[in-house]
């Protein structure tokens, strides 16, 4: 695209959008008397969508689900065309006052609410007149003008934003399935106030318009507090996955091995007929099980010579010290309790805390034996390498003692009838197994749980 197309484009959307509001002016200049402005509804309802804008929630970063929009159709049913046609006005104005945002879109914005509330006036109006005793067939024609005002706010906002920016017009007109669920429910509410107003007075309505600004401004907070925890979630598993790559860089085998663990530990938990989320949990926890192996001396990690006292030392706390890592950096707390416990042995003999039988978290109990098993069977190992026949006939041997007998058992129905791959994870690979973007989501619906 040119730099002449570029700058002409915002300039066409502007215009498109002040010839629309200058082309509705004598429409309302006519409709009725410029009295509905100064009428005491008008102003409760212009002060509640003023506040319902300035708090509208966020959907997805692309659509503002508002309280506004029952403000805006309270006054088509009971104030007019002058102020339907206000209010969304007023309200627009004071949002881009306090906000500031991208010039060009206020009167895209403003088009895009004014016009189909003054359109929605009229067509009720001529319809209905006013909405005074909330007969159901009343109601019915208001619930219609409501829906037809949100289709012809969607269809102008996306032909304006495409003429100001660009894109696929048919791909901005394709409808927000997602939001039709909410939508409806809007348009349920502002027939239920309307029907409330029209029985009860200003009173009862204005104090349901407060209700429906309040909720709109709690899910603001829950959406804000959503896309922080996102945020946060991003911050923590990329350090976490940068430090697997760093131990990989000491020890070639960490992020290997750190993925074929978690592939191994969730099956089993499948296998053993456990939850999907305690699978899950088990994956996780298979890759950082080793991540406090920062710990370790560089002698240590390469694996040469004998080790001293201190290097034992430092093997048997490392568990710890991931589990602190972890929880310092937020990941939930299971994970970090079953990296803590991963080294822990049936018979009490394991580390760092003598843990034993069932005072080990059972998919630590997992781990252990995904983490036995793959470090017996790899070649990137300080061992020889074991068959997979080899290796669980050892797991076989110190089940009961070191392992979960029950664990390596499922493990054995679990190679039954795979392949070499399989049985030996010499592929396993850690950013297929890591799928950040689906632990950040996980993340941030356990932080919401």
């Amino acid at each position: 695209m040119s730099d002449a197309d570029t700058r002409a484009r915002p300039r066409a959307a502007v215009a498109a959008a002040l010839g629309l509001l200058l082309a509705a002016v004598p429409v309302v200049l006519t409709s009725a008397s410029a009295d509905e402005l100064l009428d005491p509804l008008t102003l409760v309802l212009a002060a509640c969508a003023i506040v319902s804008v300035l708090f509208a929630s966020d959907w997805e970063g692309a659509v503002d689900i508002s309280s506004a929009f029952v403000c805006f159709m309270l006054a088509v049913a009971f104030v007019g065309p002058v102020g339907a046609f206000a209010i969304p006005i007023a309200a627009e104005v004071v949002t881009f006052a306090v906000r500031r945002y991208r010039r060009e879109a206020l009167p895209i914005n403003l088009a895009a609410t004014a016009i189909p509330s003054l359109l929605a006036a009229l067509i009720y109006g001529a319809v209905v007149g006013t909405l005074e005793d909330g007969e159901p067939a009343d109601l019915a024609v208001l619930a219609l003008v409501a829906i037809a005002f949100l289709v012809l706010n969607y269809v102008t906002i996306s032909v304006l934003v495409v003429l100001l920016d660009g894109g696929s017009l048919r791909a901005a007109l394709r409808p927000p399935r997602e939001l039709l669920p909410s939508l409806a429910l809007t348009v349920a509410l502002t027939v239920s106030i309307a029907g409330v107003f029209a029985q009860l007075g200003l009173a009862a309505g204005a104090f349901l318009v407060l209700i429906i600004v309040a909720f709109t401004y709690m899910s603001r907070l829950v959406v804000i507090a959503r896309k922080r925890t996102e945020e946060y979630a991003a911050m923590s598993w990329g350090v976490l996955s940068s430090l697997v790559r760093a131990l990989d860089r000491r020890d070639g085998r960490t992020a290997r091995h750190s993925a074929a663990v978690a592939a191994f530990a969730r099956d089993i938990a499948l296998e053993c007929g456990m939850s999907k989320r305690d699978a899950e949990l088990a994956h996780t926890a298979g890759l950082l099980h080793d991540i406090g192996r920062f710990a370790l001396p560089d002698r240590v990690m390469e694996r040469h010579g004998t080790l001293t006292e201190d290097d034992w030392d430092a093997i048997h706390q490392h568990p710890e010290l991931g589990a602190d890592l972890l929880r310092d950096l937020g990941v939930y707390g299971p994970v970090a309790e079953i990296v803590r416990a991963h080294h822990e042995r049936i018979d009490g003999r394991g580390y760092p805390r003598r843990l034993k039988g069932d005072e080990i978290p059972e998919i630590a109990r997992i781990v252990a034996v995904a983490e036995v098993y793959d470090t017996l069977t790899t070649k990137d190992t300080y061992r020889d390498r074991m068959t997979s026949f080899q290796a669980m006939t050892e797991l076989r041997r110190v089940a009961g003692r070191q392992l979960d007998e029950r664990f390596v058992e499922a493990l054995a129905s679990l190679l039954t009838g795979r392949g070499m791959d399989y049985r030996h994870a010499d592929t396993a690979d850690f950013d297929s197994e890591l799928a950040i973007e689906g632990r950040i989501a996980d993340s941030v619906a356990l932080d919401s749980s």
